[in-house]
Order: C-alpha cells, then structure tokens, then sequence
C-alpha cells in the first residue's frame, strides 16, 4: 500500500491549488473566477505523464477521471477534516483544473492550464493531515470507479513527490 501522506501531498496540490489565488488562464471557464495571469505550461502539473494510454485508460478515459475528481472533491467538501480547506475556494476552477492535471499525468491527451504546485499552495498551510484525508478521499473515488488496486498505487506513485511542494506545515 501507498503510503497515504506522500499521496495526500500530490493530491493537496491539484486540489487546493485552485483554491488559492488562481490566475487567469486560457482554457477560464464561466463561473469561475478571473485570476492575475501567470505562464500556463505542463510542467505545473507537477509531475511527468506515463506513456502510452494505457493507465487513461484504466481510469475509464475522461469519463471516469470527471467521476474520480467530482467524487473525491464532494467527499473533501462534506468531511469535517477538509471542509474548511474549500470554503473561499472557486470549485468550478478547482475541479477543472484537477480533472486536467489527473488527465495530463494518467497519459490523456490533455494540457494542464493551472499554476505550479507551489504557487498553487503558497500561504495555505497545508498540513501532513489535510493530505492524508485527501488521498483518502481519492483512494475512495478510484475503487468507486472501479481502478484496480495496483494501478491506483502507480498513480499514487506519480503524484507523490509533488507533497513537498504542497504541505508548508
């Protein structure tokens, strides 16, 4: 098994890195809130895509990555230990840019339109423990969906090393 706060590390990126002062970007959606610009590359997505598709395609393509984020971001927001994380967040950036960053890294053809992890994170101190109950969370979506043990662990893997640029705390 993964080890859950290296996990949690990765995860708290994408996810809370919406949630702080977010740029603008090309891909801006309606509803979500305008942001200072920033350069847009695929290297904020913190880590490097697998090649070939095949683990896009283990999480169901799109489809199943859009059911993984919403489900893990719908856990986060109504357990008590993350729910204050989200409470001045712009979820519909938040989840656009988590369902992208989960697309570029699994191998999709995606491009990654949010800011790098650290600026992402910077000032919200970020916990060891909001990690873990992130990865929890993600751990949850990935078996609703049906992504087999061993290939949630290799994803887990990938996310992992982005905790040291996202936990401050």
């Amino acid at each position: 098994m993964i080890n859950r706060s290296v996990f949690t590390a990765v995860l708290a990126g994408s996810l809370f890195a919406a949630g702080a002062a977010a740029a603008q970007d090309p891909a801006h959606h309606p509803g979500e809130e305008a942001v200072d610009a920033y350069a847009v590359a695929d290297a904020n997505a913190g880590a490097t895509p697998f090649t070939g598709t095949a683990m896009f395609e283990a999480f169901h393509g799109q489809p199943g990555i859009d059911r993984i984020v919403d489900s893990m971001l719908d856990q986060a927001k109504a357990d008590p230990r993350t729910a204050g994380i989200f409470v001045a967040t712009d979820m519909v950036r938040l989840r656009r840019t988590i369902k992208e960053q989960f697309c570029y890294v699994l191998g999709g053809d995606c491009g990654y339109t949010g800011r790098s992890m650290v600026d992402a994170h910077d000032d919200l101190g970020l916990q060891p423990a909001d990690m873990g109950a992130l990865v929890e969370h993600l751990q949850n979506a990935m078996a609703a969906e049906g992504v087999a043990f061993h290939i949630q662990n290799r994803f887990l893997a990938k996310l992992a090393p982005m905790r040291r640029d996202i936990v401050t705390r």
